[in-house]
């Protein structure tokens, strides 16, 4: 099978249903699925859905039976969504190391934005308060246009701040999206979203009709962290999802930044516990961009 069959067979699993953990544990039990005949196909998936507690595994089945790659080629397209699977040379290095990374990746925009060299993900409170506005806007802006990329996730608060600080000062930045293309939440930065997929970047591993749910906000967390060297904390709790983040950004040898904080404000003392662990405590940019290794600010 060639690199591009086997891209085509990714994207008939994950419409079918099976998810990037499914996935991971089809491979494993089966190492040579993508090699094997049609008929053999099916026989083995068909053994895997059945002995793998998945809910309603006929349905999984019968999706995956259905499906034709023109019918998904041409979903992709009315949504005006691209994808690029794990053995593109356009899959991020970064992301390919991580222990769970996503087969295929769904995106709109500037593909080419995954070849910089430089990524910072930046993570915060819903809540955040003026502060990680005013502090992102200090630090972006003595950034080079070429030296990082922001990663965020495009949520209220810390993430929307991230988007539009990279945006105002005309750096590079990647939406990270916990659901399919044809979603949006929240509501409230739909046009934040279709700045970026103007100027930047917006990747999902979801099929475009995947709806937001609970879960897939952590597992979207994930991907933040995996596209990039290093995270930054704005504000953040001691228990919220940024502090999640940051504990998958440790798990995959992420550098971990964090804004100083009060200690007399909730939304810093995760920050400060972070500081007390060995984060790095930023003051001015160059404090993060002697990770990168990409000369000084302006």
């Amino acid at each position: 099978m060639t690199q591009h069959e086997s891209t085509l067979e990714l994207l008939k699993l994950r419409y079918a249903g099976y998810t990037t953990q499914q996935l991971i544990r089809l491979f494993k039990f089966c190492p040579l699925f993508l090699r094997l005949s049609p008929s053999d196909k099916m026989t083995n998936l068909r053994q895997f859905t059945c002995t793998s507690k998945i809910r309603n595994p006929a349905a999984y089945l019968t999706r995956y039976s259905a499906l034709s790659i023109s019918t998904i080629l041409n979903n992709l397209d009315q949504h005006g969504v691209k994808y690029i699977s794990i053995y593109d040379a356009a899959y991020p290095r970064l992301l390919k190391e991580i222990y769970d990374p996503p087969f295929i990746l769904f995106y709109k925009c500037n593909i080419e934005l995954l070849q910089h060299t430089h990524f910072l993900g930046v993570v915060g409170s819903r809540q955040s308060t003026a502060y990680t506005a005013h502090a992102l806007s200090f630090l972006f802006s003595h950034i080079s246009t070429s030296q990082l990329t922001i990663v965020s996730g495009l949520a209220t608060g810390a993430d929307s701040e991230a988007h539009l600080s990279a945006l105002q000062y005309q750096l590079p930045t990647i939406g990270v999206l916990a659901f399919g293309h044809a979603h949006h939440y929240p509501k409230s930065n739909l046009h934040l979203r279709n700045e970026i997929e103007e100027k930047g970047l917006t990747l999902s591993e979801y099929i475009p009709e995947d709806e937001p749910r609970k879960f897939k906000f952590p597992e979207r967390n994930r991907l933040i962290s995996g596209l990039s060297q290093g995270v930054l904390v704005t504000e953040s709790k001691e228990r919220s999802g940024a502090q999640i983040t940051i504990d998958l950004a440790l798990q995959q040898n992420r550098n971990v930044y964090v804004l100083p904080g009060s200690i007399f404000q909730e939304l810093t003392k995760g920050n400060l516990k972070r500081a007390q662990e060995g984060a790095t405590i930023v003051l001015e940019i160059d404090d993060i961009l002697a990770d990168y290794n990409c000369g000084n600010s302006l």
